[in-house]
């Protein structure tokens, strides 16, 4: 991908205030791929000890618009216009981390797929939510 593309991308991101108030990074950007991280603390936890649903939903929006602005014009911005999450496990570990992608990048919307993994101590990844959701440039 272009670092035209790459530094948009990263300024867009330091401009989200939930996104640093939570702790999140960008992990890795590629044309309709970004990856995003979140370490697991107790500000982002619910009841139980593990990671709060509305922060894996954050957080695996946030990538999935990334991945979308990706593949848009230089001069767009991006906003969700539906998103659907299936919460398939229990966020345990030290991180979470959420991979959008571009499904179809269609002439105005762009469908995009998320999975948001958590890693344990010992490095290993369990899926924890898949979101799938429309996305539109403004």
């Amino acid at each position: 991908m272009d670092e035209t593309k790459d530094l948009r991308i990263r300024e867009s991101f330091a401009r989200q205030g939930l996104m640093q108030t939570l702790g999140c990074r960008i992990n890795h950007i590629e044309e309709g791929r970004v990856v995003l991280e979140l370490p697991i603390t107790r500000e982002v936890s619910q009841q139980h000890g593990v990671a709060h649903a509305g922060a894996s939903f954050a957080l695996g929006d946030s990538a999935s618009g990334y991945a979308a602005l990706s593949v848009m014009a230089a001069d767009a911005e991006v906003m969700t216009v539906e998103m659907k999450i299936n919460l398939v496990a229990p966020a345990a570990g030290r991180r979470l981390l959420a991979t959008g992608e571009v499904v179809k990048a269609g002439r105005r919307l762009v469908i995009t797929r998320c999975t948001v993994q958590a890693e344990a101590d010992d490095g290993s990844l369990h899926d924890v939510a898949l979101l799938q959701g429309t996305m539109i440039p403004v």
